[in-house]
């Protein structure tokens, strides 16, 4: 499998990226092991967790994801074969077990999160460290409109800078990135890293699928193309959604059936049932799966340095994997153009 370069650093990843926040709610600690097997045996050196995972989101289950990945590393001894990300939990009153209900992107926080992650990753470096989502306000995990209304106190950019720039000199953390992040909040990062001579971010990860192509239309893609930032992008098959299973039963089990439809209603609004039953139709008519239609698209985005992939089975992983082969004819990417015209960035 190719090497693409992240941002202006060093580390050099896989196209796909295994994802892992199912570890330690929808798969175990075996699974888990079995899946990160299974991804280096076919070539993916690049593996993305976050100290809040796995999802849902659950007190007794904090932390999981890390420790699962933590005892892979230390019965291997694969720590030098692969590139390390997690994240750091922004903040969120709704999870008041990380680090107290007024955790946010301080020094004190920061620093506390990733002696955390260390302990639990049983590693003493992170390679690319990344702030899960920002202190201020910023409409995020589907809604889609700025709310001045909704301002709070947060943390500045260049504290919070200041902040990674320790543990980057420190060695415990080699680069950086954001996550679920605007284009407004990007530049800001690149402004006070200038301003101040502090580390600069080198990924930016967000939604990206079929029915949520903001980046293209935003001034993200401009930004992250002449700041030489990579899009890691995250939820290629809009939880499950794109691989049509839930248009083909209902009940079929996965995220959408086994976790409240209230935690991610962007996933399930008429218009992303309605989009993905045209394209789950394009593909079969092309002989595809929908979701190798919508994975090989994906990986196939000039601006797509990593697709962050997750599944619950290996069977479901090998056919990820896999859809990373197929080159899109011409005629299936003109029709997944014509329904995004009629359905635009309706799962934002």
């Amino acid at each position: 499998m190719e090497r693409r370069q992240l941002g202006q650093t060093d580390l050099m990843v896989s196209p796909i990226c295994l994802g892992t926040m199912t570890f330690g709610e929808q798969n175990t600690e075996a699974q888990a092991h079995s899946q990160l097997d299974y991804a280096l045996e076919r070539g993916i050196n690049f593996i993305d967790t976050a100290e809040m995972y796995p999802v849902m989101a659950r007190p007794d289950t904090q932390g999981l994801t890390e420790r699962y990945i933590g005892s892979w590393l230390r019965k291997t001894g694969r720590r030098r074969d692969i590139v390390l990300a997690t994240k750091i939990a922004g903040p969120n009153k709704m999870m008041p077990w990380i680090r107290g209900a007024n955790h946010n992107l301080d020094a004190v926080n920061i620093r506390a999160a990733v002696e955390d992650s260390l302990r639990r990753l049983h590693t003493d470096y992170i390679d690319l460290y990344q702030i899960h989502w920002p202190s201020r306000n910023l409409p995020i995990f589907g809604a889609n409109s700025f709310d001045p209304d909704a301002e709070r106190p947060a943390v500045p950019i260049a504290e919070t800078l200041g902040a990674l720039d320790e543990l980057v000199r420190a060695g415990t953390i080699r680069h950086i990135g954001v996550s679920n992040e605007s284009t407004w909040g990007l530049c800001q990062y690149i402004k006070r890293s200038e301003q101040h001579g502090l580390p600069r971010i080198a990924t930016v990860q967000n939604l990206y699928n079929l029915t949520a192509r903001l980046f293209e239309t935003s001034l993200m893609d401009e930004a992250c193309y002449r700041e030489g930032i990579s899009l890691l992008a995250y939820s290629p098959l809009a939880f499950g959604q794109l691989s049509a299973k839930y248009l083909d039963d209902p009940q079929a089990r996965g995220r959408l059936t086994v976790f409240p439809k209230n935690w991610s209603p962007r996933y399930v609004r008429p218009s992303v049932l309605a989009a993905t039953a045209e394209y789950a139709a394009l593909a079969r008519a092309h002989g595809l799966t929908p979701a190798q239609m919508a994975l090989a698209w994906c990986y196939s985005r000039r601006f797509v340095a990593s697709t962050i992939i997750g599944a619950t089975s290996l069977a479901q992983l090998e056919e990820n994997i896999d859809a990373g082969e197929l080159v899109l004819p011409p005629a299936v990417l003109a029709g997944i153009d014509e329904i995004h015209a009629r359905y635009t960035n309706v799962g934002q």
